[in-house]
Order: structure tokens, then C-alpha cells, then sequence
């Protein structure tokens, strides 16, 4: 079975935004390969949609999310029928699990190391 693939407008707005970042830095071909990359790796979720990393079995928590890394970006999708919905992107340095769930995976001891 192949399933439709949607992505949300906060990723469609991520990608947007990264694309004009990566440009700005690289130049446009290294930015429209990085872009390239992350949607074809995507796509590759329409034949196989349990390619990423079930987070209820990773985190110990109640959700339906399934987590994608790819080119330095944590993809997070689930099905809806016959269709993966890309919810939302964080960059690797993103703390995404307190973002989307509250859980903070940073402990007092880097707190206070780091000084954040």
C-alpha cells in the first residue's frame, strides 16, 4: 500500500524558512539538495511509514507520534488512515521533547554547568 503524504503548515513554514537560511549561508544548490533530501527521505515514508522510531516505545509515552531523523532534523509524523501527516521539524539541537511533550531532557547538573 502507498500512503498520501501531507505536511503540516508549521513544517511546510520550517522548510520554507531553512531553505532561505541554508541560502543565505551556502548559496542556493547546497540549500535546494539539503531540502531535497529531508522530502525524498519523506517520500520514502508512502512505501514504508514505520521507518522512523516509534516514540511510545523510545520514551515511555502515551502518543502516536513516530520520529524520522534525517540531515540534521527530527521529523515527526503519524498515520491518519492512508495518510502520513509530517506534524513537525526541530533542528538536532532543538530540545523537541520538551517542545511537544514538556519533558525536558536536560538535567540540573548541565543546567548548572552550562549556565542555561
Amino acid at each position: 500500500m502507498k500512503y498520501k503524504l501531507e505536511y503540516s503548515q508549521i513544517v511546510r513554514r520550517k522548510l520554507k524558512a531553512l531553505k532561505a537560511y541554508l541560502t543565505e549561508q551556502y548559496g542556493e544548490e547546497p540549500a535546494k539538495t539539503a531540502i531535497k533530501i529531508i522530502t525524498n527521505r519523506a517520500r520514502g515514508l508512502q512505501k514504508n511509514p514505520n521507518l522512523g522510531v516509534d516514540l511510545s516505545a523510545k520514551y515511555d509515552i502515551d502518543t502516536d507520534f513516530r520520529e524520522l531523523f534525517v540531515n540534521h532534523n527530527h521529523l515527526f509524523y503519524y498515520k491518519d488512515g492512508d495518510t502520513i501527516i509530517i506534524a513537525e521539524m526541530f533542528g538536532e539541537k532543538e530540545d523537541f521533547m520538551y517542545q511537544l511533550f514538556g519533558i525536558s531532557g536536560r538535567t540540573q547538573e548541565s543546567i548548572d554547568y552550562w549556565g542555561e
